[in-house]
């Protein structure tokens, strides 16, 4: 069965309730399922380690995750209209899996969160995309045929999906940014299933 890997970062817990919400629209797709993962806070104090498996929610990613999925869809909250440094952290140590195409010609996405509406998630959404590129993947957004994407007055952008915090972080998912959190899900489980076909 193919698998979406949903490859986050969140600190306060709203980017993983935007994942969750996209890792159901991927499995509304037969056939396919979504793998969560996240990767370790950074620090400053370099000495200080971090423990091998998070205290809860999705495991460590590992660079095997990247081999095995068929599609990759990337979070992360806004830090001054970019993403996040354990994130990017990450990313910059992928250079094995450039050289080698492991993401070559597989769907991505991204999805991010930030404190108030204007705050910079189109500028992270469009720099989480970069890399994506540079490692050869399609990218997926999410398009005007979902009707949502007009009339939202929350989060939801064309590329990808995105959730308004609030700045003591405190409001949850609306329904619209459910509905594209889904949608987007299921767009690139969509789109995973027919090149995993065509390669055939």
């Amino acid at each position: 069965m193919p698998e979406i890997l949903i490859l986050y970062y969140s600190r306060n817990g709203a980017v993983a309730s935007l994942a969750r919400q996209i890792a159901r629209g991927v499995e509304e797709v037969d056939g396919v399922s979504a793998r969560l993962r996240t990767v370790p806070p950074v620090s400053p104090t370099t000495e200080i380690a971090t423990a091998p498996v998070p205290d809860d929610g999705a495991p460590y990613v590992g660079t095997h995750d990247l081999a095995e999925c068929a599609g990759l869809i990337l979070g992360s909250p806004t830090r001054f209209g970019n993403m996040a440094a354990p994130l990017k952290h990450f990313i910059d140590g992928l250079g094995a899996e450039w050289v080698s195409g492991t993401l070559a010609g597989k769907p991505a996405a991204v999805f991010t969160s930030t404190a108030t509406m204007h705050g910079g998630q189109e500028s992270t959404l469009l720099s989480m995309l970069l890399p994506l590129l540079h490692h050869g993947m399609l990218l997926v957004g999410i398009p005007y045929t979902e009707p949502v994407l007009s009339s939202t007055r929350s989060g939801g952008t064309p590329y990808g999906a995105s959730h308004v915090a609030g700045t003591q972080d405190d409001l949850p998912l609306s329904e619209d940014e459910k509905t594209l959190a889904r949608a987007l899900g299921r767009r690139v489980a969509l789109i995973a299933t027919k090149l995993g076909k065509d390669a055939r």
